[in-house]
């Protein structure tokens, strides 16, 4: 097995972004450039090939493994795989600051794309309160409750606290659902009735709550149940 060194220039992952631009690489050869070193047996990019077949290419789930699960893979350790952890988070918050932060909140998807990037590649259930004016600007945001895969027991006490702290006038809140499915259980929609009955003693109205599941959501507000 060659080493990158040994490669044509203009086909080294480093030279290749400085020659070509950084559209011209390969899911595999950005992915080499953080694994930076190969291994006896293989290179940098052979390495980042074997990385993304564990997810079969698709960056949304390599965005779901920890480090203890890259590490799992022969020439991937600690240094690697924190590299590569920490470049899939950077770009989701990317794609969350993207988000109309200070925005008005007119729409259920303005929710959905400001969660997502935080909580669509989570392997457990996080539970987030949104504060808002009365003109849906944003307030602040805070995680309230954290879960399993399939379940978040939610403090009201917990989730008011900051939205009367913070003067709150409306509230929306969101979780994840790990699985997949966007479907609201049981208890999210009974834990939803309980939310806007306890915001309301308050004068806090409840203007949604959001499931966010991938790249795809649930609103209560949407499906008229509020």
């Amino acid at each position: 097995m060659l080493p990158i060194k040994s490669w044509a220039e203009e086909d080294r992952p480093r030279e290749k972004l400085l020659r070509k631009g950084i559209a011209a690489l390969s899911d595999a050869e950005l992915l080499a450039i953080l694994i930076a070193t190969g291994t006896q047996n293989e290179t940098a990019v052979g390495l980042a090939k074997q990385v993304l077949a564990l997810t079969n290419n698709n960056l949304n789930e390599l965005g779901r493994l920890s480090v203890n699960d890259l590490q799992r893979l022969k020439g991937i350790g600690e240094a690697k795989a924190i590299s590569i952890v920490a470049a899939l988070e950077l770009g989701r918050r990317r794609k969350q600051s993207d988000a109309p932060e200070r925005s008005a909140f007119q729409h259920s998807k303005n929710i959905a794309d400001y969660f997502t990037p935080m909580l669509a590649d989570l392997p457990h259930e996080e539970f987030w309160a949104l504060m808002l004016s009365t003109r849906l600007k944003i307030i602040g945001a805070q995680r309230v409750a954290q879960g399993g895969v399939d379940n978040t027991q939610v403090d009201m006490r917990l989730l008011l606290k900051p939205c009367i702290e913070n003067l709150a006038s409306v509230l929306m809140v969101a979780h994840n659902h790990p699985s997949g499915s966007a479907k609201p259980s049981v208890y999210d929609c009974a834990l939803t009735q309980r939310i806007k009955e306890a915001s309301d003693l308050f004068g806090i109205r409840l203007a949604d709550h959001v499931i966010i599941a991938g790249n795809t959501y649930f609103s209560f507000a949407d499906e008229g149940l509020l």
